[in-house]
């Protein structure tokens, strides 16, 4: 046997002792409590507070079911892709790369979606997505209050989507061929319902982001830095499209 044979035995041994590894049941259990009180969590709200605060507390809930889950799993945030980018420099550009994506598939579904006969749109959208912020515009104090927890909560997103939620349902699809694809797919399609609860031009934007997102993740090494601050510029371009 040559040496890149027995490598690649290696290998095949490694993935396979891998695969019999994982507790699907217990993948499951974890997936089930997450999403559950991930959506439940939702239900709470504190009208004093303010939507962005809200948002605040609904992320750091499930972060808090997240962690737990992969503590018993005994698998950290490095393992996710929270660790230091050896090159800072290609973290960037890959960084620049995911954002112009993310916007060119944005603007593409904006030129189709009055052919979409099925979508949703509400009345009250615009106005909605707009006092949520409170009175931003021409506001660039508030902007400025503001934007710390938008971009915490940015990141906390793609730990929580990207990072966990996706690879676990890789986990659990993973003695299929196809178990990354349907950890992107569905991955992407709870970040576009859990910000819009129906099929609507909302729901669909936010889930193409969370597809170029994840697709970017599996691309790219598995790296959180790219996509949280591709995700970070994203929404301060949003916001600053507010003022």
């Amino acid at each position: 046997m040559t040496t890149e044979q027995k490598e690649f035995s290696v290998e095949l041994t490694s993935e396979n002792n891998t695969l019999k590894s994982i507790n699907y049941k217990g993948i499951l259990f974890d997936l089930i409590i997450y999403i559950t009180v991930m959506f439940a969590i939702r239900e709470i709200y504190f009208p004093k507070v303010g939507f962005i605060l809200n948002g605040l507390f609904w992320s750091f809930s499930t972060l808090v079911i997240a962690t737990w889950r992969m503590k018993v799993r005994k698998i950290s945030w490095n393992d996710l892709g929270l660790h230091r980018p050896k090159d800072i420099r290609k973290t960037l550009l890959v960084s620049i790369g995911i954002l112009i994506t993310t916007v060119i598939c944005i603007l593409a579904f904006n030129i189709v979606k009055d052919q979409l006969p099925f979508l949703k749109e509400p009345e009250t959208y615009s106005k909605n997505s707009v006092s949520k912020f409170g009175a931003l515009k021409d506001n660039w104090l508030l902007f400025f209050a503001i934007m710390p927890m938008v971009l915490i909560e940015s990141t906390l997103e793609e730990l929580l989507d990207r990072g966990f939620l996706m690879n676990w349902f890789e986990k659990l699809f993973s003695k299929t061929s196809l178990a990354t694809i349907l950890a992107v797919v569905l991955q992407a399609a709870i970040f576009g319902f859990r910000h819009s609860y129906d099929l609507s031009v909302r729901s669909i934007t936010v889930g193409l982001i969370g597809l170029v997102m994840g697709i970017g993740y599996v691309c790219f090494g598995r790296n959180l830095w790219p996509l949280i601050i591709a995700h970070c510029i994203l929404n301060t371009m949003s916001m600053i499209d507010r003022v």
